[in-house]
C-alpha cells in the first residue's frame, strides 16, 4: 500500500496540468479577448474577433499544457503569454 505522500507525488503533476488547462487556459482566452480591443479596429469588429480568437487560444493553451515536459513549464508558458496580453488588456480597461 502506498502512502499518501507517494500518491500526491504521482498524481500531483497531472492535477496541476488539469488546473493549468482549465483555469490558465480560460484566463489566457479571456485576456486575449479583451486585449483585442486595443487593436486599431472598430469596437464591434474587435469584440467579434476577440470572441472567435478566444476559442482558438483556449484550445491551443490546453494542447500546450499537455504537450510540454513538466507542469512547471506548462504554468511558465502560460504566464509568459499572459504577461503581454495583460498589458494590452490593462490599456483598454
Amino acid at each position: 500500500m502506498t502512502s499518501l505522500a507517494g500518491r500526491v507525488r504521482s498524481v500531483g503533476p497531472l492535477v496541476s496540468r488539469i488546473a493549468a488547462a482549465l483555469l490558465g487556459g480560460y484566463a489566457l482566452a479571456a485576456l486575449a479577448s479583451v486585449a483585442v480591443l486595443a487593436l486599431p479596429m472598430s469596437t464591434p469588429q474587435a469584440v467579434l474577433t476577440g470572441e472567435m480568437a478566444s476559442f482558438l487560444i483556449y484550445a491551443a493553451a490546453v494542447i500546450w499544457v499537455f504537450a510540454v515536459r513538466s507542469a512547471l513549464r506548462a504554468w511558465a508558458g502560460l504566464l509568459v503569454v499572459a504577461a503581454p496580453l495583460s498589458l494590452a488588456a490593462w490599456s483598454v480597461w
